[in-house]
Formats: structure tokens, sequence, C-alpha cells
């Protein structure tokens, strides 16, 4: 089992920034990726940003948040954290930490572990 654990969500304004991170504990395995996915009201829960745990990190972005959000880990303290700059309001969302095999912008392999979300809203 792997528990995540999401945190550095809030009440913001257009324009402004925020740092999600997430925490994970438990049988990791640096061979999963770890991500970012989030949902808004009303939508299917949709992937945002991922990077590999081991090697040089490769990241994977979401067209909605290239070059505004920036994905990042620490390996010593098994930490991934999501930076988002320029945030507007359709970023509005619960923004959930996943682990899994891989997780890539269209698809996931293997088993994935979900956080219990954090909220993200985003004023006009």
């Amino acid at each position: 089992q792997v528990q995540l654990g999401e945190s550095g969500g809030g009440t913001v304004q257009a324009g402004d920034s925020l740092r999600l991170s997430c925490v994970a504990s438990g049988r990791t395995s640096s061979s999963n990726d770890m991500g970012w996915y989030r949902q808004a009201p009303g939508k299917e829960r949709e992937f945002v940003a991922s990077i590999s745990w081991s090697g040089g990190g490769s990241t994977y972005y979401a067209n909605s948040v290239k070059g505004r959000f920036t994905i990042s880990r620490d390996n010593a303290k098994n930490t991934v954290y999501l930076q988002m700059n320029s945030l507007k309001p359709e970023d509005t969302a619960i923004y959930y930490c996943s682990n899994a095999y891989r997780l890539l912008p269209d698809r996931r392999i293997g088993y994935i572990y979900w956080g219990q979300g954090t909220q993200v809203t985003v004023s006009s």
C-alpha cells in the first residue's frame, strides 16, 4: 500500500500562485511515477502533470497548464510538488496526487494510488 497526503490548496485570485505538496509513504517504489490530476465540478478527473521517480525525472504536462505549472520532486523527502503560477478561474478543481507505474497524459499503466485531494479555488 502507498499512502499519499496532499497539502497547499486554497483560495486565490486570478494571476496568483500556489504550491501543492504530496508526501508519499508506505510501500513506495522508485520505479513508479508520481503525478497530479484534477477534477472540477461536473467534469471528469483529468491529467495535470507527472514526473518519474527515478533517473532524470522525466516530466509530462497537460496542454492547458504547460508554461504555467511545474512539477518537481524531492526524493529524500518522498515529496512531489506542483508549482502553479498565473492561475486562472478554469484551474478551479480538487487536485489529487497519484502514484502508479506510469502516468502519461493519455493513459495510466499499473495500479494507481490516490490521495484524498486538496481544493484549489481561483476567483476572477
